[in-house]
């Protein structure tokens, strides 16, 4: 019952990591139907650039370090989104292949200029005194604290994305845009404004994902490919554009590769895949998508 109650914990840790990365791609491809291949280098860019910060700030004992490191990864990949919605996808609306095509070389330019700017050795960030260490739970013993910070993380980014598409004015005109960019702009909405700021929101859930990843294990090279995988299964199987459809696709993913590897690590992966193969049989929009 121990290991049982482990790893449905490491499951829902590793969900929660799963989420807010993929609420960012959720954001960008389920509501402004733009294919950002890549996502995964958002994250991968984000992770070296707070590691950038981090590092001369703990070598000299600061205390907020890794604060710093968040705040400069998370700012980086929003501008960074921002820019590559205003310059290369804005006049590709529509689209869908060209957009793949481009951020896919895009991807590549970054994961090249990473390596060889911090090489390939492994980096990874030391959580602050406040959440590090273990924390005491029943029938489990000492779990470490930052990956259930994780868990309160992804819930305040589920709360506050779920708020800002319902009960805010961006929100209105973000769904809105969706049915009809058209009608949008004949509002007098700057229908691409609001579509830079989706699209930085976006990329900023992959920058605090990449901090916050490569604290909980080291970040390298190949990094970007896997999250951008699992962000693409996560959003098929949970809905595109569902902030409840993302967080419910990554819990099912987080805890079928925690049981996958504890029952049958050979062929754990197999897994992921079998659900979604499942959910696209059953209901191609996703458990909680829009026909």
């Amino acid at each position: 019952m121990d290991l049982a109650a482990t790893i449905v914990l490491n499951g829902l840790t590793l969900a929660a990591l799963y989420f807010i990365v993929a609420s960012g791609f959720s954001l960008i491809f389920g509501l402004m139907r733009v294919v950002n291949m890549a996502h995964g280098a958002m994250y991968l860019v984000a992770g070296y650039v707070g590691y950038a910060v981090f590092e001369p700030l703990y070598d000299r004992d600061v205390w907020y370090a890794w604060y710093a490191g968040l705040a400069a990864g998370v700012a980086f990949a929003a501008v960074f989104g921002a820019v590559v919605q205003k310059l290369l996808l804005g006049w590709m609306q529509g689209q869908e292949l060209r957009q793949a095509l481009v951020t896919i070389g895009l991807s590549i330019i970054v994961a090249d200029q990473l390596l060889a700017v911090f090489g390939g050795t492994p980096r990874q960030f030391f959580a602050p005194d406040a959440i590090f260490g273990a924390t005491q739970l029943p029938g489990i013993g000492g779990y470490p604290t930052f990956r259930l910070v994780q868990i309160g993380i992804a819930l305040a980014v589920g709360i506050g994305l779920w708020l800002l598409l319902n009960r805010t004015k961006l929100g209105m005109m973000i769904r809105a845009g969706v049915d009809d960019r058209e009608m949008l702009g004949a509002c007098g909405v700057n229908v691409p404004l609001v579509g830079i700021a989706v699209f930085a929101l976006g990329a900023a859930l992959a920058g605090l994902g990449g901090v916050i990843g490569a604290t909980a294990q080291p970040l390298a090279q190949g990094a970007d490919g896997r999250f951008l995988l699992v962000s693409l299964v996560v959003v098929i199987v949970g809905g595109m554009g569902s902030v409840t459809g993302t967080a419910l696709g990554a819990v099912l993913i987080g805890l079928a590769e925690q049981i996958g590897q504890a029952v049958f690590p050979t062929y754990s992966v197999i897994l992921t895949f079998v659900i979604m193969v499942a959910v696209l049989a059953l209901r191609p929009q996703g458990i909680l998508g829009r026909a």
